[in-house]
């Protein structure tokens, strides 16, 4: 079918008709894609519909673990959202550019059933070979740390910013190309990190831990280490997100529109050099902000909506010319100022190639339709942004070996030197801030030990800790207190009294206002403290913890709570292992005020 521009006319009988899939070409494909990255993509471009066209500019998440065969409630949950039961059914109708796995939407169970998923969605993308069917991009936020997508046994590495207290270039680098090589081997191909904001803002509450720092040569030295790490090492595609930089923001842009106040001037300093770094890596993508930064775009719009940052800024001042994601379009901070029908339409003439995550995928492929047919974008519009991520796609070999043999992901993920490599990345990150009290290091001891605190169902850090005192002579009791109410606090601190020594867990204890709104951690710690007993206090996510717990001697930060992260403690806590992470950030007093408690590079070591 050739493609022309489409009038008014035409266009309202293709959106009257685009509720089923079009029908597929009879011509076979050659058996062969035509030589190079330019010759597929313009014969592939050749043979697109302008549907077929817009259907490549979106990615979204689908519900199901097998593509043709969810379960009851996954295909009323498709329905819901798309009108068609099944995730084949979902990429068919709309010509899926990309499509993101989550937990969630129950897409991530093991490495077998992900990637038999993955192969059942390319075949449908492919349909029977016919032209104009391309391939999916197949995503997910797999930053390590903080946010993880793939379950064990994945490779666990400890997230940006225990990568930042180590300090290494060239583990930052191993981590990316693990992951990278497992996520491979399922069927993703693009892991949506590393993260290039700059967390210069103690109090914020979506980046912190998933930043590699606050010094901006540290981010960009590590973001560049990464984007290598995914894209020459594992043959994925980095996404540095997220422009032009989320890292001072007391506003989660997935809530609120977040306003960051930089100057141009402080903006070059600061947010712009680990962007600068990954495209001078080569970076395949950058994820757009849901912010706005008056400084470099006065109209109030966020990033992800502004011709000034990602055409002006992003494209023509520091010369990307990769494919332009957006953050999520469901997220409050791109809806706060117009419809969800003008989000797509507005991104796109921002600049932005892919469209992720509408939160109304129908309204939102009609809309860019019929943008086409009134003129406000046109076909040249949307050809340049499929041409970028056709481009990707043939660069990830896509357009040759679009599916994955499944018994090798089988043995690809979690192998043996993949787990060995992350207790060599993970042991330098552990930073110990406080040893006022001279505790540590604890020699092996027949001692009773509470451990206690916060806790995760699915790494389950405080019987990690407690089952590694055990193995060394201790008598160890875990007791998960994640957010305990007063009764669990009071029984806690008892139970404590009777012991020789406790470890406590915190996660974000400094945050009383979304993750621990009645500061229940500050209160166990505080119950904790007054029994007398020796108390060990460690934040298993961001460090800044420390000034909102007084009366703490003894103090490690470990910025993840995998297994590796809290078996490298336990050996760090009885010496087995020195401590030699520093503290990528600076941590300031609870009053804040400039006044600083901790300054960036401090670490304690024995």
């Amino acid at each position: 079918m050739k493609t022309r521009l489409v009038t008014a006319t035409v266009l309202v009988a293709t959106l009257a008709t685009t509720v089923a899939p079009l029908p597929v070409h009879a011509s076979a494909a050659p058996a062969r894609p035509p030589t190079g990255e330019q010759g597929w993509v313009t014969s592939t471009l050749r043979h697109m519909s302008l549907v077929q066209k817009v259907g490549q500019l979106f990615s979204t998440y689908v519900y199901g673990s097998d593509a043709a065969e969810p379960t009851a409630a996954d295909r009323a949950a498709n329905r819901a959202a798309f009108g068609v039961e099944t995730p084949a059914e979902v990429v068919e109708r709309y010509h899926l550019g990309g499509v993101i796995y989550f937990s969630w939407s129950h897409n991530l169970d093991s490495p077998r059933q992900i990637a038999t998923l993955s192969n059942g969605l390319q075949r449908v993308a492919l349909g029977d070979g016919a032209k104009g069917r391309v391939p999916l991009i197949v995503s997910t936020d797999q930053e390590q740390g903080a946010v993880v997508r793939m379950p064990a046994p994945a490779a666990q590495f400890p997230g940006s910013m225990a990568l930042g207290a180590g300090r290494s270039p060239r583990d930052a680098r191993t981590a990316a190309e693990i992951t990278g090589r497992e996520l491979r081997a399922v069927g993703i191909h693009q892991p949506y990190a590393p993260i290039a904001d700059v967390n210069v803002n103690p109090g914020n509450p979506v980046i912190g831990v998933r930043s590699f720092g606050a010094d901006p040569t540290l981010v960009a030295e590590l973001t560049g280490a990464q984007v290598a790490g995914f894209q020459e090492d594992a043959g994925v595609t980095a996404v540095a997100k997220h422009f032009p930089g989320h890292g001072d923001t007391a506003t989660d842009s997935h809530t609120g529109l977040p306003v960051i106040n930089h100057s141009r001037a402080e903006w070059d300093r600061i947010d712009a050099p680990p962007f600068r770094r990954a495209i001078s890596a080569g970076v395949e993508s950058i994820m757009t902000a849901h912010i706005v930064i008056p400084a470099l775009d006065s109209s109030g719009d966020p990033a992800t909506l502004s011709p000034t940052i990602l055409t002006g800024v992003l494209r023509g001042e520091l010369g990307f010319r990769g494919v332009i994601v957006t953050d999520a379009l469901n997220m409050a901070g791109v809806r706060k100022r117009y419809g969800d029908d003008r989000v797509p339409v507005l991104a796109l003439k921002a600049g932005a190639d892919q469209l992720l995550m509408p939160p109304d995928l129908a309204l939102a492929r009609d809309a860019v339709l019929r943008a086409v047919g009134t003129g406000e974008l046109t076909e040249r519009r949307i050809d340049e942004s499929v041409r970028r991520i056709l481009g990707m796609k043939y660069r990830q070999g896509l357009a040759r070996s679009p599916l994955v043999d499944v018994e090798e992901a089988v043995r690809t993920v979690g192998a043996p030197g993949h787990l060995a490599a992350v207790a060599q990345v993970t042991d330098p990150t552990i930073t110990a801030v406080r040893n006022d009290a001279g505790l540590l290091p604890l020699a092996h001891a027949d001692r009773s030990v509470l451990v206690t605190g916060w806790d995760s169902a699915a790494f389950a850090p405080v019987a990690t800790v407690a089952d590694g005192f055990t193995a060394r002579g201790a008598r160890a009791t875990a007791r998960p207190a994640t957010l305990p109410s007063d009764g669990v606090i009071a029984a806690t601190a008892a139970q404590a009294a009777a012991h020789d020594l406790t470890v406590v867990l915190v996660n974000k204890a400094w945050d009383t206002v979304v993750t621990d709104p009645r500061g229940t951690q500050q209160h166990l710690v505080a119950a904790l403290l007054r029994t007398g007993k020796p108390v060990v206090v460690v934040a298993v996510r961001d460090p800044y913890d420390i000034a909102y717990l007084p009366g703490v001697t003894t103090y490690l930060a470990t910025y993840s709570y995998t297994r590796a992260a809290m078996d490298a403690l336990v050996r760090a806590l009885h010496g087995e292992l020195s401590p030699r992470g520093r503290l990528p950030v600076t941590i300031p007093t609870a009053e804040g005020a400039g006044t600083v408690l901790y300054p960036y590079g401090h670490g304690l070591t024995w």
